[in-house]
Parts: structure tokens; C-alpha cells; sequence
């Protein structure tokens, strides 16, 4: 059987800001990876092209959505977004669990954090993006 690569892969051990405990909530939809390279394409008038690597290292951002969880999870999620021990919104990194490679990376989030109420004191999160750093050491 061929060998399926993953992000880890790519990536370099990198330490997290916070390191006390990993993000692990298991997203409820379909987990989007992106992977992109610091590339630049310049067109010419005449249709010519000259690419440019800025960087060879690969940047992967992950996408994440819960549509319900209960009041434990959610928390969870609001607190390492809003904590400023922890994330500080999108400033600071942390460990994140991914759900199906079983590896632990360093992230930071790279989007807004939208939690909506459900009746019934539950909660869902919209889509969340993590720019993923390296391997979690």
C-alpha cells in the first residue's frame, strides 16, 4: 500500500506558546486542509509568466466548524480563543490535536470565533481557520 502523506510531512518542530492542553474538540463537518507555498506568478503583456519562490517551506491553514455541541465543548473552544493566557484571539499559538492523522501541531487561529446559541443549552461554532505552525514539540 502506498504511503499517504500529511502536513507533518512538511513541517518542522515548532514549539507553542501555550502548552498546558491541546485543542481536541473533533469538528462536526468535513475538516478543510489547505496547503499553499510563499509563491509569487508575475504575467507579462505578451502572456510570458516568471515565478517566484519566496519561501520553500509549505503553509497549510485547516478549517474547522461544530454545529452542535454542548456547553463543556464549546467553552473550551471560546476559552482558547478569548483567553489571553492561551491564544489572545489570533496572536498567540497553541497545541492542536488533529482528529484523523493522530498528530498534535502548533497553531493559531486565523480567523474570527462566531458561537451561536441553540434552544436547549446548546451551541454551535462556525467556521473556524488554524494556521498550522509546525509539529507540536
Amino acid at each position: 500500500m502506498a504511503y499517504v502523506y500529511e502536513m507533518y510531512d512538511f513541517l518542522t518542530a515548532t514549539t507553542a506558546n501555550y502548552v498546558s492542553t491541546a485543542l481536541n474538540v473533533t469538528p462536526q463537518r468535513i475538516m478543510v486542509e489547505r496547503g499553499i507555498k510563499n509563491q509569487v506568478v508575475h504575467l507579462g503583456d505578451d502572456g510570458s509568466e516568471e515565478r517566484v519562490n519566496l519561501d520553500s517551506k509549505s503553509i497549510f491553514r485547516v478549517s474547522l466548524q461544530w454545529d452542535v455541541l454542548g456547553s463543556t465543548d464549546a467553552s473550551k473552544i471560546v476559552n482558547f480563543y478569548h483567553s489571553t493566557a492561551i491564544a489572545n484571539g489570533m496572536s498567540r499559538s497553541f497545541r492542536w490535536t488533529h482528529p484523523t492523522d493522530g498528530h498534535t501541531y502548533t497553531a493559531r487561529f486565523d480567523s474570527d470565533l462566531r458561537r451561536l446559541e441553540v434552544p436547549g443549552n446548546l451551541f454551535g461554532i462556525g467556521e473556524v481557520t488554524l494556521r498550522i505552525l509546525g509539529r507540536a514539540t
